[in-house]
C-alpha cells in the first residue's frame, strides 16, 4: 500500500509485566490446568485447524532488547478511550510516511514503564486500505468455502516465516514469543518463549516460566495468528507481516461468520458478505448508524451464533447416531425449527448490513416517554417562544394569535427563550407559538403529548437548528401532533430529521433541511404532510413503513438519495401501508423518485401470481388498466419552477403515477393471494378479492417527476 504522511497516534496501555524471578517471589503460581480451562472458554475468532508435527525440544531464543519505550509527546497523545488495540471499534486514522526511513508504520509504545517492547500500530487502518487488501490480494473472487485456502495463499506471499517477535495476547495474560515458522494452511504460527521471559497476567495470579512452557507444549507450540501482535521493528522488514496478521485478525473478528461456509457458494463471497459487513463496521465507527440499530445488530448476531451452535450440536448428534428411533425423529424436527429461526435471523442481519436497506429495517425504537396527559388543573396554556419580547411583537401576537375573539375565552400564557423548555412545560392540548428567530436545540425534541407547534411568520424566518451529534431530531409518539410554519435544520446526524413512531402527525408549510434520511413514518403511525419542502437527505426523503398511513399533498421533495421509499412487508404478518400522493413535485434526486422495497417472490407467490422477480433493482412498466383504476382524474401541473423553458411533458407525469399505481396494486394483490392460500390450507374460504387488491392503493395522482437520476419509479427486491 502506498505510504502516507504521518498522523498523531494514540498510545495503548499495556499491563505492566515483571521479570519472571520477581514475579515468582511475589505472586502465587497458576496451574497449567487452570490456564487450559481459561483457554477452552475463549472462542477463537479464526480457524482452529493444523496438523503439523511436533518439533524437537526448543532451543533458547536470543535476548530481547529491554530498552525503555519511547515516550509519545503530550500533544500527540489522545484519550485512552479514543484508541485501544483491543477496543471493538478502533479509530480510523491514516498511517505511514514517505520521508521516514525503514518502516512506514508507526510504533505503539506501552504507556507505563514496562519491559515489553512496542508493537506495530495497525489497528487504525482506513476503510479503503482493508477493502483493497481483501478484494485484490486476500480474497479476490473466492467462494465462502475457499476463504481459508485463499487466505493461506495470501499469507505465503507476504508473511515472513520466521525471525519476528510478537506479543501473544489472551484474555488472561500477555507473553513475549518468537515465531520460528508459520503453518499457512492452518493460519497458525510455531513459537517459542523469548529470553528473558516476559509475561503479564491480567488477574491476580502470575504465570511462571515453567507453567507457560507446559501450556505451549500442550498446544504443540502452535498459536493462532490472530492472537499475535507483531513487535515493532524499525528496519521495515516486518511491516507487511504486521499488516497481514492484522488483516487476518480483523477478518475473523468482524467479518467472518461461522455459518458462512455452509451458505450458497454460487456468488462472490467478497461482494455478498465482506464488502457490506466492512462498510457497516466503518459506518458504526464513524457514528453513521443509530445506536439502537447497532444494539439490535449485535443482539441479532449473538442470537444467531448461539442458535447455530445449538444446531451444529444437534446435527452432529443425529449424524453420529445409527438408530432410527422416535427420539432421533424428534431431534430432526427440532433441527428444522432451529434452521428456520437461524435463516430468519440471517435475513435480518443482511438487511442491516445492506447500506440501502439499513434505514429501511423496521426496528422499533423511540424515547418511550410517558405522556403527561391533561394538566391537573384542566387548563391549557399557550407557550410563547422568543429570544426577546418587544412591545411591537407582543402587539402583533395579541392581534393575530392571542386575541380573545379567536379563542372565545380567557387565555393563559407562558414565555420561554428556548424551544426545549417550552416542550418540557407542555401538557396535552397546549400550544407552542415560536416567534421569528434562530433557535439552537442541543438534544432531541420528544413530543409525547397532543400539542400544536407553530411558527409565527414565514418558515425561513423561524429556524430551529440541531446542535451536536445525536440519533434523532424530532420524535413524535403522541396521538395527534400538529407542526406548521417552521424550518428545521439538521447537521452531523445519524437518524432522520423527523420520526413518527405512533399516533398522527400533521406537518404543514414547513421546510426540512436534512442530513441523513428525512421523514420516517414508522409501523402503525400516520403522517399528513402538506405544502412542505424537504431536501438534502443522504437517504430517502420520506420513508414509509408497513402498517403506516401516509398522505403527501403538494410537497417538494428534492436533492435526496431517493425521493420516497415505500417499504413493503418485512414479515408476512405486517399490513401494507396506506398511501396517498397528490400533486407532489419530486425532482433532482440521485436515484429514483419513488422506490418500493419488497421481498423476492416466494414459491407460494409464484404459484399464485405470474409476477417475476426480475432484476434486483428495476423500473416497472405501467399497466394501463391498473393505472386507470385510481388515476382517472390524473392531471399535469404547471412546472415553471422546475422547467424554466416551458411546461413539463404530461406523458412523463402520467407514466410516473401509473408506474406507482400499478406496482402498489400488484404488491397488494400478491399479499392477498398468499393470505388466501394460507387460509385455504386451514379450510377457510375468503371472498372480496377486489377490496384486497386495493389494500395499499388509496390515491396517486398529479405528481411530477423531473430529473431523477434513475427515473420516476423503481422496485428493489431483497
Amino acid at each position: 500500500m502506498p505510504p502516507r504522511e504521518e498522523e498523531p497516534v494514540a498510545t495503548e496501555t499495556i499491563t505492566v509485566p515483571g521479570r519472571a524471578e520477581e514475579a515468582n517471589e511475589s505472586r502465587p503460581e497458576k496451574t497449567v490446568e487452570g490456564a487450559m480451562e481459561v483457554e477452552k472458554e475463549e472462542a477463537d475468532e479464526g480457524e482452529k485447524g493444523g496438523n503439523g508435527q511436533q518439533e524437537e525440544p526448543w532451543q533458547s531464543a536470543p535476548d530481547v532488547s529491554s530498552s525503555e519505550p519511547q515516550e509519545v509527546p503530550e500533544d500527540l497523545k489522545l484519550d485512552k478511550g479514543e484508541e485501544s488495540e483491543d477496543s471493538e471499534y478502533s479509530s480510523c486514522s491514516d498511517y505511514g510516511s514517505n520521508g521516514k526511513p525503514g518502516t512506514t508504520l508507526q510504533r505503539l509504545a506501552p504507556e507505563r514503564n514496562t519491559f515489553f517492547p512496542g508493537t506495530f500500530q495497525t489497528n487504525n487502518l482506513l476503510f479503503y486500505e482493508r477493502f483493497k487488501t481483501y478484494q485484490d490480494y486476500m480474497l479476490a473472487d473466492c467462494k465462502a468455502s475457499e476463504v481459508k485456502e485463499f487466505t493461506a495463499t495470501y499469507l505465503e506471499k507476504v508473511l515472513e516465516p520466521s525471525g519476528w517477535q510478537a506479543l501473544w495476547r489472551t484474555n488472561v495474560f500477555e507473553v513475549l514469543v518468537e515465531v520460528v515458522d508459520v503453518e499457512y494452511s492452518a493460519l497458525k504460527a510455531l513459537v517459542r518463549l523469548c529470553e528473558p521471559f516476559l509475561c503479564e497476567a491480567r488477574g491476580a495470579d502470575a504465570f511462571t516460566l515453567e507453567c507457560m512452557q507446559e501450556l505451549l507444549e500442550l498446544k504443540a507450540h502452535r498459536l493462532p495468528l490472530q492472537e499475535l501482535w507483531v513487535v515493532f521493528d524499525e528496519s521495515g522488514e516486518f511491516d507487511q507481516t504486521a499488516l497481514a496478521v492484522e488483516h487476518v485478525r480483523f477478518f475473523y473478528k468482524h467479518i467472518w461468520r461461522s455459518w458462512d461456509e455452509e451458505d450458497d457458494d454460487d456468488f462472490d463471497y467478497f461482494l455478498r458478505c465482506v464488502e457490506p459487513r466492512l462498510r457497516l463496521y466503518y459506518d458504526i465507527v464513524e457514528d453513521r448508524v443509530p445506536s439502537a440499530l447497532v444494539a439490535d445488530y449485535h443482539s441479532l448476531l449473538s442470537q444467531c451464533e448461539e442458535l447455530y451452535r445449538m444446531f451444529l450440536d444437534l446435527r452432529n448428534g443425529i449424524e453420529n447416531s445409527d438408530s432410527d428411533t422416535e427420539v432421533e425423529n424428534v431431534s430432526m424436527v427440532e433441527g428444522m425449527k432451529l434452521y428456520n429461526r437461524i435463516e430468519h435471523l440471517k435475513q435480518k442481519l443482511k438487511l442491516i448490513e445492506n447500506p440501502l436497506l439499513r434505514y429501511v429495517f423496521g426496528y422499533q425504537k423511540h424515547a418511550r416517554l410517558q405522556a403527561k396527559g391533561v394538566r391537573p388543573s384542566g387548563t391549557t396554556i399557550t407557550h410563547i417562544v422568543s429570544t426577546t419580547v418587544m412591545s411591537s411583537l407582543l402587539q402583533c401576537l395579541l392581534r393575530d394569535k392571542l386575541s380573545p375573539e379567536s379563542c372565545n375565552e380567557e387565555m393563559e400564557m407562558q414565555f420561554h427563550n428556548n424551544l426545549l423548555s417550552a416542550m418540557t412545560a407542555c401538557y396535552a392540548g397546549d400550544r407552542i407559538i415560536v416567534c421569528p428567530g434562530h433557535y439552537i436545540v442541543d438534544g432531541t425534541l420528544y413530543i409525547a403529548d397532543a400539542i400544536e407547534l407553530e411558527g409565527y411568520g414565514l418558515p425561513d424566518d423561524i429556524v430551529i437548528e440541531k446542535q451536536g451529534k445525536g440519533d434523532a431530531f424530532v420524535e413524535c409518539t403522541a396521538a395527534d401532533v400538529k407542526i406548521s410554519s417552521l424550518k428545521f435544520v439538521q447537521h452531523d446526524a445519524v437518524e432522520g430529521i423527523l420520526s413518527v413512531h405512533q399516533g398522527k402527525t400533521t406537518l404543514e408549510n414547513c421546510v426540512l433541511q436534512c442530513e441523513t434520511t428525512g421523514v420516517a413514518v414508522r409501523a402503525s403511525a400516520e403522517l399528513l404532510m402538506k405544502n412542505s419542502d424537504l431536501y438534502g437527505a443522504k437517504g430517502a426523503g420520506v420513508e414509509i413503513y408497513p402498517s403506516s398511513r401516509c398522505t403527501l399533498m403538494g410537497n417538494g421533495i428534492h436533492h435526496c438519495k431517493e425521493g420516497i421509499l415505500i417499504k413493503d412487508f418485512l414479515d408476512e404478518h405486517y399490513d401494507v401501508p396506506k398511501i396517498t400522493m397528490v400533486n407532489n413535485v419530486i425532482h433532482n434526486n440521485e436515484g429514483y423518485g419513488v422506490v418500493l422495497v419488497k421481498p423476492t417472490v416466494s414459491s407460494d407467490a409464484k404459484e399464485s401470481t405470474p409476477e417475476s422477480s426480475g432484476e434486483q433493482m428495476k423500473g416497472t412498466q405501467p399497466d394501463p388498466d391498473v393505472a386507470n383504476m385510481g388515476c382517472e382524474d390524473l392531471h399535469q401541473q404547471d412546472s415553471g419552477e422546475l422547467e424554466p423553458h416551458g411546461r413539463a411533458d404530461a406523458s412523463e407525469a402520467m407514466e410516473g403515477n401509473s408506474e406507482i399505481a400499478h406496482e402498489l396494486s400488484a404488491a397488494s394483490l400478491k399479499k392477498s393471494q398468499l393470505h388466501k392460500k394460507r387460509l385455504s390450507h386451514l379450510g377457510i374460504m375468503e371472498a372480496d378479492d377486489d377490496l384486497m387488491s386495493q389494500e395499499m392503493f388509496v390515491s396517486i395522482m398529479g405528481n411530477q417527476f423531473k430529473r431523477n437520476g434513475k427515473g420516476s419509479f423503481g422496485t428493489f427486491l431483497y
